[in-house]
């Protein structure tokens, strides 16, 4: 009896350790979350819900509030110039996230190794995406500019106006934003290679596996994960990221003919140029909602990341 009860007693206490350290776990775990939830919940949630609650109504910016319900919505279904800049975010994005996912990694795959100066490479390559995107813009801006651009002049192209072309300035945009993201997703690639253990590598080599055939049997399948959250990432900056406002903002305006203006931008032409503040919150709301559906497909397809496992 007493060695029974004494093993009761025992089992309880290990419960009861347990349960703490559950408990501790679980109150660490909700401490590294909460910076980031705090974060969420200020510039994500509240935001997309007072752009859904602003939608319903009609703001001029001067004070004068009006009860709109779904007019607002009901005006995107007949703006053509709406229907147009989703075709042109859209553009943007099929070219920009293919560009810089493979130049990115062809990058990080040229600088994992170490050699000789790799450092500052490294350095140079991400220098870029440490200046701000404005100074950026200005920088194209003057070497591309019609028949005086500096680089236009170097390369002999003073003729082709790059950035007044219509069927040239979204490319040229496109092209701009690898250049300066590319950088960044380098090093995301880089840790992600860094990642994969070098003996994984030894055993194909003596399998006799070349380049080719590590890249495809050990370095993709080992970098799916970096792969998915640098898609994930890449998709929304190029339908809601910097590039596509202060980049577009600060070298076409929109134009030539409307040819650059995005989403984000037309949103902003509705609030700060023509004093429609509802009706682009109500765009806003729209955009979310769509880059919501896109990032849920992406997460469905792949399964998270997994894709094919």
């Amino acid at each position: 009896m007493r060695a029974g009860a004494a093993s009761t007693s025992a089992d309880g206490i290990r419960r009861q350790e347990l349960d703490g350290r559950r408990r501790s776990d679980a109150a660490a775990a909700f401490g590294f979350l909460a910076p980031d939830g705090i974060g969420l919940l200020l510039f994500i949630i509240i935001p997309t819900a007072m752009a859904l609650v602003v939608g319903l109504f009609s703001v001029d910016g001067f004070g004068n509030v009006e009860w709109a319900g779904l007019d607002n919505f009901r005006l995107m279904a007949g703006d053509g110039l709406l229907w147009r800049s989703f075709g042109i975010t859209a553009a943007y994005a099929a070219l920009f996230v293919p560009l810089a996912f493979f130049a990115s990694l062809g990058l990080a795959l040229l600088v994992k190794d170490h050699f000789r100066g790799v450092g500052a490479v490294r350095a140079a390559l991400f220098l870029p995406n440490a200046v701000s995107l404005v100074v950026i813009g200005l920088l194209w801006q003057f070497l591309l500019t019609d028949k005086t651009g500096a680089l236009a002049k170097l390369t002999g192209l003073d003729g082709v106006s790059w950035l007044g072309d219509p069927s040239l300035a979204l490319v040229t945009l496109v092209l701009i934003s690898v250049w300066f993201l590319m950088g960044y997703q380098m090093l995301i690639f880089l840790g992600g290679l860094q990642d994969i253990p070098r003996e994984y590598y030894d055993a194909a080599t003596v399998d006799g596996g070349g380049p080719w055939q590590r890249f495809r049997h050990v370095t993709w399948p080992m970098l799916r994960p970096t792969s998915f959250f640098v898609l994930v990432t890449s998709t929304i900056n190029a339908i809601t990221g910097m590039q596509v406002f202060d980049l577009v903002f600060v070298t076409t305006s929109g134009g030539p003919a409307n040819a650059t203006t995005t989403v984000v931008f037309y949103a902003y032409q509705q609030a700060f140029q023509f004093g429609r503040f509802g009706y682009a919150a109500a765009i806003c709301a729209l955009l979310v909602v769509a880059l919501g559906a896109i990032t849920a497909a992406m997460f469905a397809l792949t399964r998270g990341g997994r894709f094919d496992d």
